[in-house]
């Protein structure tokens, strides 16, 4: 599995990587796009299970499933029109099965951040940005004959704002649109970064959980 990490600038996400490979790879800085270039790590999945068949069959080689991770520059609105990095960058991430979004839900004066804290926008902001990455990427392809009718939906949904998720209606017209790797056709997991003994990590059962 590949798993692409996008956000804002400054909401953690190279900490985040980090913490996944249990080692400082990644540059984490206080100033925006301290990443530029991608960080890439592979982390093995702990699994009990491959121990004791290992011990059944006799195997002396145990070959754990591993997650990769990809951790991409900052994003920013209007990054499609070139603001801050702009968005070729999203290409290291158009192979990733899951799209994983870090979100700010913290407030620290000593950390930059652009506006006030409101996770909810930002998903947005980032959402938008992934929209009109794939918008560009469906705009290349049009003129084709082939998957004409798949690709005139996803023109029309993406310039309505839609993502293709939410286009992409049939097990058919995803398999037809497989091949284009839209990045918001992908599966993805909000990860909200918020402060330590945050009150709110306690309700609903919930619990605190320190990765770095």
């Amino acid at each position: 599995m590949k798993v692409g990490i996008v956000g804002l600038p400054n909401v953690g996400k190279s900490t985040l990587f980090n913490a996944l490979l249990k080692r400082q790879q990644a540059l984490v800085a206080n100033y925006p796009f301290a990443t530029i270039e991608p960080n890439v790590g592979v982390v093995e999945v702990p699994d009990e299970r491959l121990k004791k068949l290992s011990e059944i069959s006799n195997s002396g080689r145990i070959v754990p499933a591993t997650v990769e991770f990809v951790d991409i520059a900052g994003l920013v609105a209007g990054a499609a029109s070139g603001a801050g990095l702009g968005n070729k960058f999203l290409t290291h991430i158009r192979e990733c099965d899951v799209i994983l979004q870090v979100l700010r839900d913290f407030s620290d004066s000593e950390i930059v951040k652009e506006g006030s804290v409101n996770p909810e926008e930002d998903f947005k902001v980032i959402e938008m940005e992934l929209i009109l990455k794939d918008l560009e990427t469906v705009s290349r392809v049009r003129e084709g004959k082939e998957k004409k009718v798949v690709v005139d939906k996803l023109f029309e949904g993406l310039n309505d704002g839609k993502s293709a998720r939410e286009i992409l209606s049939t097990e058919e017209e995803r398999e037809l649109a497989g091949d284009l790797f839209l990045l918001t056709a992908k599966k993805q997991l909000k990860v909200f970064n918020v402060s330590e003994g945050d009150p709110r990590l306690k309700e609903d059962g919930g619990e605190d959980l320190y990765i770095c």
